[in-house]
């Protein structure tokens, strides 16, 4: 059975003492919507614990009105994810059935008061550092749901994985070839496939040293130990990521073109 304590390594909540509703917790629905069920569960367990013993969200049907969850872009789909959870949240024995009552009421179990009380929310908290909408697609996809559990570290060295990988496939370079000979190659300011021949010698030579430099500083020492980073300091590095990636992406273009 899976425990409530893998994830609370994670998350955290405030500790709760008046109503709250869910979007006082989580308010962005590309949060809501990239949370695993036993994740979005938490919060929901907050919501349930802020209402008392007695509270009308203490009913998987009055929770699971579209009323609840207007102030989301997507709330039909916010409310199937908040089902999915609670079906979790009873399933993990953090609320049961209310003795005596019937249509669906239930209670926060000691059990679920006690996960409720977890101190590790920060890192979702900080998800709002990382706007998706700036992300390159295949960062989005693949960094951003890391980036939202805290593996801080995970993130930047997937976004400049994607770049490696991604200037590999535009020049067709042979898989030995990696990091910064990977780039100065690429970036080459006389025969860089990617080198826009056009530009100012300078400019060439600036593009080969960013790329290179930012794989060199991002991706390789991420790839050979630990690195402590905190969440500011990884969106900044993610987000210039992207903008590589685009790049990347413009002068492959231009060259098929």
């Amino acid at each position: 059975m899976l425990q409530f304590c893998k994830i609370t390594n994670s998350l955290a909540f405030p500790r709760i003492s008046t109503s709250v509703r869910l979007q006082d917790l989580l308010p962005d629905d590309d949060v809501v919507l990239n949370l695993e069920p036993e994740e979005f569960a938490q919060a929901i367990l907050q919501v349930l614990v802020s209402q008392g013993g007695r509270g009308s969200l203490l009913n998987s049907y009055n929770f699971s009105l579209n009323s609840n969850f207007e102030g989301y872009s997507n709330p039909d789909q916010i409310a199937h994810a908040a089902m999915e959870a609670w079906v979790w949240l009873e399933r993990e024995g953090f609320i049961a059935p209310r003795p005596g009552e019937a249509n669906n009421w239930v209670f926060v179990t000691r059990r679920g008061h006690k996960a409720a009380e977890s101190e590790n929310w920060e890192a979702y908290r900080k998800a709002d550092q990382l706007p998706r909408k700036f992300l390159h697609p295949s960062i989005a996809t693949k960094v951003w749901a890391t980036f939202l559990r805290g593996e801080y570290d995970t993130a930047v060295f997937q976004a400049y994985k994607e770049v490696e990988v991604r200037v590999r496939e535009a020049i067709e370079a042979p898989s030995e070839l990696i990091g910064v000979d990977l780039m100065r190659k690429a970036f080459h300011t006389s025969n860089g496939i990617l080198s826009e021949t056009s530009a100012p010698k300078a400019e060439r030579e600036a593009l080969a040293h960013l790329f290179a430099g930012a794989i060199g500083s991002y991706k390789n020492p991420h790839s050979h130990r630990n690195v402590a980073i905190e969440a500011q300091e990884a969106s900044e590095m993610i987000i210039l990521a992207s903008h590589l990636l685009r790049i990347v992406d413009q002068r492959a273009n231009a060259r098929s073109a």
